[in-house]
C-alpha cells in the first residue's frame, strides 16, 4: 500500500510554530504540506511562502483558495512567484468557497462549475506561457500572458487540483484536473461515491482513475489518552458542522442535530459556544468521519481511506502535539 502521507496546517498555531512543524514534517519523510485558507483567517499564500523558503523537498499546496476573490490574471502570477521560490514543488488546491461566508462577504456563487472550469482552464494556460483571450461568462482577459522578462520562460509545473465534495464538482474534477482534494469529516464510504464521479468526468477527457491524483483531508486527533484525542476532535467538528452545511451532508449527520449546534453556535462562533454545544456530537459520528485516538487507533482508520481511494491522506492535527501526528505516520 501507498504509505504517501501530508500535513495539513490551518489557524490552531501560531504561524512561525507552522515553519517548524513543516521543517519537522519534511525531516520525517512527509510528501506535502497544505495549508488553509476556508474561513476569515488565514490566507494561505503568505504562509506557502514562508513554507517554501525553509524546506528543500516537501510539495507545498494550497488546501484551498477559492476561485472568486483572486483575479484569473493575479492568480497565475502568484503561482508564477511560488514556483519561482519552490519550482516544481508547488500545488494550487481551488475550491467554490461555500455560504453563507461567500455570501457574507459579497460573493454570489452562481453557476459554480461554470466558474470553476473557466478559472481552471485559463490559469493552466497562462501558467504555460500561453497568450490568452478569453470572454467567457466569469473570465473575461484579452491578450494577457504571464510578463516574464527577468526568469525562467518556460512553462510551469503546478498540478492544479479542485477541492471537490459534490457529485458534479468531483466530475469536473476529475474531466479537467490533475487532482481532486477530497474533503474531510465524511465517513471511509463516501469515497465510493467521489471515486465514481472522479471516474466519469476522467472519462469525458480520455482519462483513466489513475490518471487522477486523490489525496484526501483527514481530521487526525492523536493522544495517547484516547478520549483526549476524542474531545479535541469533538470540538472542531461542532464548529465545522455548524458552519459548513456542505461538510454536515456529506457526513451524513442529521439536521436536527446540524440545527441544534447553530442555535448555539454565533458567527464567529465562540470557544464558550463551542463548548456548550459539543456534547451534541456524539462519539460514533467522531469515529465515523475522523482518525482519532492512540497512534495505533489513528494509523488504523487513516489506512481505511487509503484503501479505499485516497492516494495520499492530508492530516489535519486538532489538539495538541502536531509532532506526535508527525512521527506517528513518519515515512522514515
Amino acid at each position: 500500500m501507498n504509505k504517501k502521507v501530508a500535513l495539513y496546517l490551518q489557524d490552531a498555531h501560531d504561524l512561525r510554530d507552522g515553519l517548524e512543524y513543516v521543517r519537522y514534517a519534511e525531516e520525517k519523510g512527509f510528501d506535502a504540506v497544505w495549508q488553509a485558507e476556508s474561513r476569515l483567517v488565514r490566507d494561505a499564500i503568505v504562509p506557502m511562502a514562508a513554507y517554501a523558503a525553509v524546506t528543500e523537498k516537501i510539495k507545498i499546496g494550497s488546501g484551498v483558495i477559492n476561485n472568486w476573490t483572486r483575479n484569473i490574471g493575479l492568480l497565475a502570477s502568484t503561482f508564477l512567484t511560488l514556483d519561482d521560490l519552490a519550482p516544481d514543488r508547488m500545488i494550487c488546491g481551488i475550491g467554490a468557497w461555500w455560504d453563507p461566508l461567500a455570501e457574507n462577504v459579497g460573493i454570489d456563487r452562481r453557476k459554480p462549475l461554470t466558474a470553476m472550469r473557466e478559472t481552471v482552464e485559463i490559469l493552466r494556460r497562462l501558467l504555460n506561457m500561453e497568450n490568452v483571450t478569453f470572454d467567457g461568462e466569469f473570465v473575461h482577459v484579452k491578450d494577457i500572458e504571464l510578463d516574464v522578462v527577468h526568469g525562467r520562460r518556460e512553462p510551469r509545473n503546478v498540478p492544479i487540483m479542485i477541492g471537490a465534495t459534490g457529485p458534479k464538482m468531483l466530475q469536473l474534477a476529475g474531466e479537467i484536473c490533475d487532482g481532486v482534494v477530497m474533503n474531510y469529516c465524511v465517513p471511509v464510504e463516501y469515497n465510493e461515491m467521489a471515486l465514481e464521479n472522479i471516474e466519469i468526468g476522467a472519462k469525458r477527457a480520455g482519462k483513466t482513475l489513475d490518471d487522477i491524483d486523490r489525496p484526501q483531508l483527514i481530521v487526525c486527533s492523536v493522544s495517547e489518552n484516547q478520549e483526549e484525542a476524542m474531545d479535541s476532535s469533538r470540538v472542531l467538528l461542532t464548529q465545522y458542522l455548524a458552519q459548513q452545511p456542505h461538510i454536515a451532508m456529506a457526513s451524513g449527520v442529521s439536521n436536527d442535530i446540524v440545527a441544534e449546534i447553530q442555535s448555539i453556535l454565533g458567527w464567529p462562533a465562540t470557544h464558550e459556544q463551542i463548548q456548550a454545544a459539543k456534547h451534541l456530537v456524539p462519539d460514533d459520528l467522531i469515529h465515523r468521519i475522523t482518525a482519532s485516538g492512540t497512534p495505533e487507533e489513528a494509523r488504523a482508520k487513516v489506512d481505511q481511506y487509503r484503501e479505499n481511494g485516497c492516494t495520499t491522506p492530508i492530516l489535519y492535527p486538532v489538539g495538541g502535539d502536531v509532532k506526535l501526528l508527525v512521527d506517528t505516520f513518519a515515512v522514515k
